[in-house]
């Protein structure tokens, strides 16, 4: 693994969500008042928050977007032009009350209709509708959007770290049961599986698209000028047009479940120009792609799949062949059958994966091990979910097309963040110790290798503490003879002791 030994970039991407130009923007507080704009007008649900934002934004940017092309383009067709021209972003800023609130509700609820917008956006806008019903408030939230400055700042561009920074709010909130998976864990993951241009990248769960975007990310990073990286430059400069073509047309692939969800993915990768990025809502566990199974094969999977979660028994694809409809063991199953031959992944599951006693559960661990390399099993503290949620999870890297041999375990007790509700930041942090230890699977106080014969004779279990070497501490202890001689020692100060004392008794 080159890359986390020389490039510098991605591993203080891990302790830096957001770049110093975003922070210096101006952008962070922006994003706070429209928040609070928002819930004192009445919208009070931070994902019904973020998904009407989500609409503005889109529509600021595609009508920016159409005014550049025209005068760029030669003969370019107009986005916004005949009935669609009262769309535009520049009309909205004129308007008020009732005329501002009819044009933003027949925006966002016709937009899926409108010609010449991509397929990913008119999933955006599919069954859209205005909820901000106070048109004070939409005014404010409009004029707000508009003085944002979304340029790119010293060759960065701020506008996919504002929406992270507003995703961020989703899980502040855990608001409906969206939680996000904290961005320091979906790069650490990432950087374990080193994904590379031209590799076909899947998230089957992918939420708001966090792991794909990080993916994106981190290519960018391994494929950028070192003292462009250090100026705060990402362009991937290093990248061959073919392998560009490639990332941007070909290479991500994200499904859920949730409608909602799949649209605030889709602006997420919008805006980190991804907009080509295959999104769909789909559930990977009930219903396949290309009628049949598995369909389409993917290099590398990257995911955090729902917990604790129990499809009905008839929904479930016959073919994923698991006698179970325990949500991640199913997931599981998943991953294994879609990596191609030598595929990748990275994957958070709950601890019942790893310790659980049921025939299905001992079913997928086995074949995890023999189809594939189990890499490294990392356990996470139960605390890195907090405040919504305390489950302990681990993270299984893994290799399709050679049984294991061994596997790395690493325990990782902290990771940058106290382990309570509040999550502040603490100097203690395990990550980097795994990265540095990662490329040779180095043994250590936190970190230890098992043979899978040991593995397959404990039922296939996967709890570290199973098979954590007992670290013995050597204990000089002193001789007997030279402890005996200081208890008599001891004894005969205290008795000259109570002699003077005594004496001094008898003298009053």
């Amino acid at each position: 693994m080159p890359a986390l030994e020389t490039n510098n970039g991605v591993i203080a991407a891990l302790t830096q969500p957001y770049s110093s130009n975003f922070y210096s923007s101006g952008l962070r507080q922006k994003v706070d008042q429209l928040m609070n704009v928002l819930y004192a007008g009445g919208v009070n649900n931070p994902m019904d928050s973020i998904e009407q934002l989500s609409y503005l934004l889109f529509l600021r940017m595609l009508s920016e977007r159409d005014e550049q092309a025209a005068l760029i383009e030669k003969g370019y067709q107009r986005i916004f032009s005949d009935k669609w021209a009262k769309f535009a972003w520049g009309n909205f800023v004129t308007l008020t009350g009732q005329q501002l609130f009819d044009a933003v509700r027949g925006a966002i609820e016709k937009f899926h209709e409108l010609p010449g917008l991509s397929e990913t956006g008119k999933m955006l806008f599919k069954g859209a509708f205005l909820k901000i019903y106070d048109p004070p408030t939409l005014k404010a939230v409009i004029e707000a959007i508009h003085k944002m400055d979304l340029a790119p700042h010293e060759g960065h561009d701020l506008k996919g770290d504002m929406y992270e920074y507003l995703l961020n709010k989703l899980s502040q909130s855990g608001t409906n049961g969206q939680f996000r998976t904290p961005r320091h864990i979906i790069d650490l993951i990432v950087a374990l599986v080193d994904p590379q241009p031209g590799l076909r990248i899947c998230d089957p769960a992918c939420g708001t698209a966090g792991f794909l975007i990080s993916a994106y990310t981190y290519i960018l990073q391994n494929h950028t000028k070192p003292a462009d990286l250090t100026r705060g430059i990402l362009d991937g400069s290093l990248l061959k047009p073919k392998q560009w073509e490639f990332l941007e047309n070909h290479a991500f692939t994200g499904f859920d479940n949730d409608a909602n969800m799949v649209k605030i993915a889709i602006l997420n990768l919008y805006l980190h120009q991804l907009e080509k990025a295959h999104i769909e809502h789909h559930n990977p566990l009930t219903t396949t792609k290309g009628g049949q199974y598995p369909g389409p094969r993917y290099d590398i999977i990257l995911a955090n799949p729902p917990f604790a979660g129990r499809v009905q028994k008839e929904s479930i694809l016959a073919d994923i062949g698991l006698e179970t409809r325990d949500t991640e063991l199913l997931f599981l199953k998943w991953f294994l059958d879609h990596l191609t031959g030598t595929g990748r992944a990275g994957v958070i599951v709950p601890n019942g994966v790893l310790f659980g006693s049921g025939k299905a559960d001992r079913k997928a661990r086995e074949l995890l091990l023999t189809t594939c390399e189990l890499q490294a099993v990392i356990a996470l503290p139960s605390g890195v979910f907090k405040p919504y949620s305390g489950v302990s999870t681990a993270i299984f890297i893994f290799q399709k097309g050679r049984p294991t041999e061994s596997v790395w375990f690493y325990e990782l007790s902290t990771d940058g963040l106290s382990l309570d509700d509040k999550r502040a930041p603490i100097e203690a942090n395990d990550i980097p110790d795994i990265l540095a230890k990662w490329p040779s699977r180095e043994e250590g106080p936190n970190s230890f290798r098992v043979p899978v014969e040991i593995i397959r004779e404990n039922g296939w279990q996967l709890m570290p503490g199973r098979y954590k070497p007992v670290r013995l501490d050597t204990v000089i202890h002193e001789a007997p003879t030279d402890i005996l001689a200081d208890v008599i020692r001891m004894e005969i100060e205290i008795v000259e002791r109570a002699k003077v004392l005594l004496e001094g008794l008898a003298a009053r």
